[in-house]
């Protein structure tokens, strides 16, 4: 290129060319040769050694190289040869401003290649490992990105360091006066990685799990944990942003263990009216064994007290002394038994249905089981089918559902009255 640069400068001398025309059009000319070289070389080398690349990549078996095809690794190569074009034909004229931007530029050129190969590196790495089974368990999209702020800050250091003329250790050293504007411009940034560390190293919470987060609106599915946000997607498929170091300063729920429990739970109780709980007589015990649910039960728990009365010798019509069965006992054996032969209900999760404590509303009764199916719909119905049994059946057992006087209840006390 110097060879150029002379005789341009010669022949434009000839034509009567001042020398600081001479030699200005010279470099403009040469300039203009290098870009145009580069172009072509890039252009060459985009075209023929990436067209070969992706051609030897879909006959190779591995998955590797098909990730870093995607991402344009080997396109973001092909730029090197342009650069050590500019970087080797930079001091071509005699004027020293002039060679000095070349080379800087050819530098800061070489730096944001290297910037382009490792950051799509960098994503073609995570692509790779989101395949993998660890990524249903390990989100490493935080570090990825903490990744690409290392890279872009690096960059800027070096680029800085090329245009100012400095050192890049000089800048580096520099930065301790600014640390703490640092902090403050990055504050979010490092919470965010420290957050994205504790929740992967503890296994917090990780894309595809169901979590309810009320202070944050969010009740819906993971779908995405970067370095400052978690997107999660609600149930009715609005999406919530959340900061990722909220996750660990503040408390939620993740429904993970509900899902690989293989059961849901249900928990819903039932107010009696305490008014309707009552000894059974005769006429009721003999209703309830036509249940066959608890035919059985009735009828040897009658005998049971039957010769427990006996052996103490207490009339059985002596309501103070004897042992009796009620209506709210049997009807809880009876909800037991329907659930237990209900297919939908699991066995070997908690199963109970218990009394709470009683209330100024009555005294609940609960339900407290885990349905074989987790999806919204299924859990619902299943659900409602068992509250609507109860409710139909409950008179049945002589007892009354507690609920508050309504403005029908009130014009039917004025009737009768």
């Amino acid at each position: 290129m110097k060879h150029l640069y002379f005789f341009l400068n010669d022949f434009f001398q000839e034509l009567a060319f001042t020398d600081f025309l001479a030699s200005a059009s010279s470099v403009i000319i040469c300039i203009t040769a290098i870009w145009l070289l580069a172009f072509i070389v890039f252009f060459i080398t985009r075209k023929i050694s990436v067209s070969f690349i992706h051609r030897m990549v879909l006959k190779t078996t591995s998955d590797w190289d098909d990730f870093l095809l995607h991402r344009k690794v080997f396109t973001a190569l092909s730029h090197l040869p342009s650069a050590f074009i500019f970087y080797f034909t930079y001091n071509f004229s005699e004027i020293k401003v002039v060679d000095e931007i070349l080379l800087r530029g050819s530098l800061i050129y070489f730096v944001v290649i290297a910037s382009m190969v490792l950051n799509r590196l960098v994503r073609a790495g995570l692509d790779i490992y989101n395949t993998t089974l660890y990524a249903q368990t390990r989100s490493i999209k935080g570090y990825a990105q903490l990744l690409h702020i290392l890279i872009y800050f690096v960059a800027g250091i070096f680029i800085i360091s090329f245009i100012a003329g400095k050192s890049p250790i000089y800048l580096l050293t520099g930065l301790g006066a600014i640390a703490a504007v640092l902090l403050l411009v990055f504050k979010d940034t490092i919470l965010g990685l420290v957050a994205s560390i504790q929740l992967s190293a503890n296994n917090m919470v990780k894309p595809g799990d169901w979590i309810e987060m009320p202070n944050h609106n969010a009740d819906g599915t993971v779908i995405d944990i970067s370095l400052n946000t978690v997107k999660v997607q609600n149930g009715d498929k609005t999406i919530t942003m959340i900061p990722t170091y909220a996750l660990v300063s503040e408390s939620f729920n993740n429904w993970k263990g509900m899902e690989e429990s293989g059961g849901r739970r249900i928990k819903r109780s039932i107010n009696i009216d305490m008014k309707s709980v009552k000894f059974c007589d005769p006429a009721l015990l003999e209703k309830l064994k036509k249940f066959r649910l608890i035919s059985d039960y009735v009828e040897n728990k009658q005998k049971e007290i039957t010769e427990s009365n006996k052996s103490l010798n207490i009339d059985e019509n002596d309501t103070l002394n004897s042992r009796r069965q009620t209506n709210l006992g049997i009807f809880r054996k009876y909800m037991e038994a329907y659930l237990a032969n209900n297919p939908m209900i699991s066995k070997e999760m908690t199963f109970v249905v218990r009394y709470l404590q009683p209330t100024e509303k009555g005294i609940p009764l609960e339900i407290y089981v885990f349905s074989k199916e987790q999806r919204l719909n299924d859990y619902e119905s299943i659900q409602a089918d068992i509250f609507d049994h109860i409710l139909a059946v409950i008179p049945e057992f002589e007892l009354n559902i507690f609920q508050n006087p309504t403005g029908s209840d009130i014009l039917e006390f004025i009737k009768n009255h």
